[in-house]
């Protein structure tokens, strides 16, 4: 299992979550994604290595932007 961190900005409330929480488990080995809004960290797990491009391009497509 691994286990990654981003940090989103542009999130304000649950629906922010629940768009990037639904984009991101739709990248292909993604088993779990868990936010955390105050901070905008985003946790996302999986069974292999996740490109982190495709984790971003989830995001952007939800409408927010991943900050190195």
């Amino acid at each position: 299992m691994t286990r990654s961190t981003y940090t989103v900005t542009g999130m304000t409330c649950g629906h922010c979550v629940s768009s990037v929480t639904e984009e991101i488990s739709e990248v292909d080995g993604v088993t779990d994604v868990a936010v955390d809004l105050p901070t905008g960290a985003v946790t996302v797990t999986s069974a292999q290595p996740v490109d982190d491009a495709d984790i971003r391009t989830a995001v952007e497509e939800a409408g927010y932007r991943v900050v190195a």
